[in-house]
């Protein structure tokens, strides 16, 4: 069983921008960051398969999702590294529980523009968020 995150229910954008707004400096934003990353369960190692696997990041990140009942995907995931995985939850926060369609409509980025993460990630990080980003369009538009 797949245990819940709270991202994009519990924790909405306007919540991370909140939290976010007060961090002037970069070393506060990444302790924001890993303090997100705490409150994304870990996979299940059985879920921590090589097709969930996402190439182009720094540290292993593992992206999966669900096509509900409803029209709308919920999406999981985790990461070896806790600034990837706090990224990663910034990202579910956008997405989950959203059709197909609107995920797709989101442009996902300015998020991280917003929060004042986008320019301080290094070059390989900065890469690893567009291939999550660029996972998440392709699960999205494969379920239209």
């Amino acid at each position: 069983m797949l245990a819940p995150h709270p991202f994009g229910t519990e924790i909405t954008v306007q919540q991370l921008l909140a939290l976010f707004s007060d961090k002037s400096q970069w070393e506060d934003r990444y302790r924001q960051l890993i303090q997100l990353a705490k409150q994304l369960p870990p996979l299940p190692e059985e879920l921590k398969q090589q097709q969930l696997e996402l190439k182009g990041c720094e540290n292993r990140v593992w992206l999966g999702h669900q096509f509900n009942e409803d029209g709308t995907l919920h999406f999981y995931g985790d990461s070896e590294g806790r600034i990837v995985k706090g990224i990663l939850a910034i990202l579910l926060t956008q997405i989950e529980g959203k059709t197909p369609q609107q995920v797709i409509e989101i442009e996902l980025m300015a998020l991280f523009d917003q929060l004042g993460i986008h320019q301080q990630l290094s070059t390989s990080r900065s890469q690893g968020l567009d291939s999550l980003v660029s996972a998440i369009r392709q699960t999205a538009e494969s379920c239209l």
